[in-house]
């Protein structure tokens, strides 16, 4: 009987008129449902959303009037028309035969040329002003475009993703957002309350192989190559989603690409009014450390940093000086933003929000993790086992054997940091650099690497020199092979 009234209420037209049951479409009765249609909407694409919308009076109803929140997730980076390949507009004095380029045209409208034509379309189907996330991942995007979605007073956008764009001039950037978040700033400005820029675009879905393809590839012989290289990603895919989320389960360097100057400062001018997916780093060599002035650190050094490693706590006493950074308990400006993009919400809490790790109860896990930058983990940080030893259990031997240490007269020294004043006991480092090629590591994982040849005695590194073995470097063994084959 319930299913019956419920069919019999989803089939009405936009007159308001009852149709006959037999017309009725089942994709209609069930986007019907709000449930299942705010849990549907954000994985298509708009062109599929747009399209049907077009499919029928019912269905533009449904989409386009009568359900709010319909484009609140809007996704560009799958749009062709969004798509922008040209590197620069002259390349040494190049001409274009083929395209007629206005005198007038700025490098500005150029380059933001294809995402201000789509801005333009959604804003004449009133669509626009409902994004309250917008994902641009590896398009071309100006710092004057992301300044126009930060003061206009028309968008509503809260996230905001242009990880691994092009043709953008982070300075300008840096201007616009230290602008926008200023003190003077009108009230509610600006709506934009994340940014993703720091990290990585999130990787593309994976789409099903081409059965036609796959066999003509096998009948020229290289099927199985295919067929392997399919499976690779999907081992790719899920060995990455069970690592869990950036920062707080794995460890290691979480950014990849370099930091400009000046984002380290821009993230502090911003820390009450928008978050990134990156903090500041709290090692206690920088200003805004809770642990500032209380340990010895090494001279020299910015007052400010972005933390671009994630670490757990010392290899010697399992913490930090400057404690660790705790979901749930920490300051919300600590947090960072969590890739990917969240789906069902378009909120800093949803976006700060760490998944549970593999195997473990929510209720149990604990996240938290040690932010650092790479200047002040250098010769602390083994690259092979992501262990590290902190500025009160290890002090790295300078060229003169002096340490800086600088006391907060206002604070008595506790015991934790008395006891970094203590002169260490080990009189060799506990990080080296043995390889060329490799980075600094422990001396556990140097004599793991690192061996003596039998043959001739010299020193070589077992994963970067090809063809040595545990006994021999890449030398000597191929020149054994080559004697014991002339043997035979």
């Amino acid at each position: 009987m319930a299913s019956g009234v419920l069919q019999h209420q989803h089939t009405r037209d936009i007159s308001g008129t009852e149709t006959p049951n037999a017309t009725s479409n089942p994709l209609l009765d069930l986007l019907t449902n709000s449930l299942v249609l705010h849990q549907t909407i954000p994985y298509l694409p708009i062109s599929s959303l747009l399209n049907l919308a077009a499919t029928s009076p019912s269905f533009r109803e449904l989409l386009l009037r009568r359900t709010p929140g319909v484009f609140r997730h809007l996704d560009l980076t799958r749009v062709r028309t969004a798509q922008f390949d040209i590197d620069s507009i002259d390349h040494g004095g190049e001409v274009w035969r083929n395209v007629q380029v206005d005198e007038n045209l700025t490098e500005e409208d150029f380059y933001a040329g294809p995402l201000r034509g789509i801005f333009q379309g959604l804003r004449r189907r009133n669509i626009l002003q409902h994004v309250q996330t917008l994902v641009l991942d590896g398009l071309s995007v100006t710092a004057e475009f992301c300044n126009d979605i930060l003061v206009d007073p028309a968008l509503r956008v809260r996230i905001l993703s242009i990880r691994d764009v092009k043709n953008l001039n982070e300075r300008k950037l840096m201007q616009a957002l230290r602008y926008a978040c200023r003190s003077t700033r009108p009230g509610g400005s600006p709506r934009l309350e994340g940014l993703y820029v720091f990290g990585a675009r999130d990787a593309a879905p994976l789409t099903p192989s081409n059965p036609a393809g796959q066999h003509e590839a096998t009948r020229v012989g290289a099927g199985i190559g295919i067929g392997w290289n399919h499976k690779s990603q999907h081992a790719l895919k899920e060995s990455l989603q069970s690592e869990g989320d950036d920062w707080y389960h794995r460890r290691g360097r979480i950014i990849g690409r370099h930091i400009a100057d000046g984002w380290a400062e821009t993230l502090l001018d911003c820390r009450d009014v928008v978050k990134f997916d990156a903090v500041l780093c709290t090692s206690p060599r920088h200003q805004n450390s809770s642990a500032f002035g209380k340990c010895p650190t090494t001279p020299g050094g910015s007052s400010w940093g972005v933390a671009t490693f994630a670490l757990g706590g010392c290899a010697s006493c399992g913490s930090a000086p400057e404690g660790f950074t705790v979901y749930g308990e920490s300051p919300s400006e600590q947090l960072p933003l969590l890739a990917p993009v969240p789906l069902l919400s378009s909120t800093v809490k949803a976006a700060t929000c760490p998944t549970p790790g593999v195997g473990s109860e929510k209720s149990a896990e604990i996240h938290k993790f040690v932010p650092r930058c790479l200047e002040c983990i250098r010769e602390r940080y083994c690259f092979s086992c992501d262990q590290w030893w902190c500025e009160a259990c290890y002090q790295v031997p300078g060229p003169n054997g002096q340490h800086v240490h600088i006391v907060d007269q206002s604070d008595g020294l506790v015991d934790h940091e008395l006891a970094a004043l203590e002169l260490p006991d080990i009189k060799k480092p506990k990080i080296s650099r043995s390889c060329w090629e490799c980075e600094h590591n422990c001396l556990d994982c140097i004599a793991n690497t690192q061996k003596l040849c039998r043959a001739c005695g010299g020193g070589y590194c077992i994963i970067h020199y090809e063809g040595s073995t545990l006994t021999l470097c890449d030398w000597c063994s191929r020149r054994r092979g080559r004697r014991s084959r002339e043997m035979y």
